[in-house]
């Protein structure tokens, strides 16, 4: 454990990256900057990756004065910290007037210390299903082979494959080729909100770029069945997840989806039929939930409806909407999980901590996966009219207190097996 800050990290602009030892790293939540304690840096974690921040001077301590200043000598610079890792404070930068939006990914505080990457997160997961060390890409390549031999005629195999695992490097379609865990299988060509982030789809007006394309055809229950059949019946811990960040809202063809899983279950009763949703029609969760729809993981910034809507702009649904889907699988018995969207300086505000404890009382939630929340920090700040963060309780003090509150309620990063939903949740993934 580091027992003091570490210095404060800067690009010059031609991708080389220099500590200075005159100025200690810090954060930042929401538009203010906050020093760090030394017990929330560890060490960059295998998979990270260090990101230049053009057009913004980083902010740190002064080791002699006490005092925050800017470091001119160069660009700010943040981590991308892998899955399985949550962010405690964003990299403290202050943004030049004509300064690009910077690309959707999450912008962790970083600093160097005795020869070595420092980050400010904690690891909320063991399951190491998208661990770097994980992939062998000759085997994945082999994997991807294999499944697009098999299934000739299927467009979503080959959608997976040639798109997500060899084009994207998406983990969860490179599992499926190595024949493991989670699933993905896309379904909706179409939306119904209007993510100021999304990933997978960006009007052209906008700054930003979406990092992959969205699927561009709707699949039929028999491509589904193919090939989630066998893997229910040959994967370690299988899981079929609807909703991938390469489709847009996978309710929207909650009739496929249907009769997609009254047909898997015909043929396989393992594995746990998960699906990733904005939540947006609990009528059609309920049919799902009759046909064997095990767990739902529902997306959010925020479980206040105004911060939600603004981020969201839904079409046709509202905040209300995706709290009674999670009421609904509640009521089968199913497993509940929120993607919660984490983003020091909103996440872990008082008024944020009320709405959360209220949104898990209300549904009787299972699971928070504490998801990195991919944005221009002063980006999205601006889009969504924020001004001021208000009084703040620090992200792992809001994950103190919520497990304290709720002690059985489970952290994570990842949708969980049966095996976990059935009661092993600490089993180890490394075997």
């Amino acid at each position: 454990m580091l027992t003091q800050s570490p210095y404060l990290l800067y690009s010059d602009g031609n991708g080389n990256i220099y500590e200075d030892t005159s100025l200690y790293a810090i954060g930042r939540e929401g538009w203010d900057a906050f020093p760090v304690e030394p017990e929330d840096w560890i060490e960059l974690p295998e998979g990270g990756n260090l990101y230049e921040l053009p057009g913004r001077k980083a902010i740190g301590i002064d080791v002699e004065s006490g005092e925050m200043r800017l470091c001119e000598k160069g660009w700010a610079v943040a981590a991308f910290i892998p899955p399985a890792h949550t962010c405690l404070y964003l990299a403290a930068f202050e943004t030049e007037p004509d300064a690009a939006t910077l690309p959707l990914f999450c912008y962790t505080a970083a600093g160097w210390h005795n020869n070595q990457f420092y980050v400010t997160a904690v690891r909320i997961e063991n399951d190491i299903r998208q661990e770097c060390s994980g992939y062998d890409v000759e085997k994945i390549e082999q994997g991807a082979d294999q499944l697009l031999k098999a299934y000739p005629e299927n467009r979503l195999v080959r959608h997976l494959m040639e798109n997500c695992c060899q084009t994207y490097n998406c983990p969860a379609a490179r599992n499926f080729a190595l024949g493991r865990w989670e699933c993905p299988v896309p379904v909706s060509p179409a939306c119904n909100a209007n993510c100021i982030g999304c990933i997978s789809f960006q009007p052209q007006e906008e700054s930003i770029v979406s990092p992959q394309d969205r699927l561009t055809f709707k699949p039929t229950p028999e491509e589904i069945v193919e090939f989630a059949v066998p893997h229910l019946e040959t994967a370690p811990y299988p899981i079929l997840s609807f909703g991938q960040g390469c489709e847009g809202e996978p309710l929207l063809m909650w009739e496929t989806i249907q009769k997609a899983i009254v047909e898997i279950r015909k043929h396989s009763d393992k594995g746990n039929i998960n699906i990733n949703t904005n939540g947006s029609d609990p009528v059609a969760v309920r049919q799902l939930c009759m046909a064997g729809l095990n767990s739902i993981r529902v997306s959010t910034n925020s479980a206040r409806k105004h911060i939600y809507e603004s981020y969201y702009r839904p079409n046709n649904y509202a905040f209300e909407d995706i709290i009674e889907s999670l009421k609904v699988v509640t009521e089968f018995g199913g497993w509940t999980s929120i993607n919660y969207f984490v983003f020091p300086g909103v996440t872990d505000t008082t008024e944020e901590y009320e709405a959360l404890r209220k949104l898990i009382k209300d549904t009787r939630l299972k699971m928070i996966q504490w998801r990195n929340f991919n944005i221009d920090p002063d980006w999205y700040l601006g889009k969504m009219g924020i001004a001021e963060t208000g009084d703040l309780l620090g992200i792992k003090q809001l994950m103190e207190l919520i497990r304290d509150e709720f002690p059985d309620l489970k952290y994570g990063y990842y949708n969980p097996p049966m095996e976990r939903i059935k009661g092993n949740y600490a089993m180890d993934f490394a075997h």
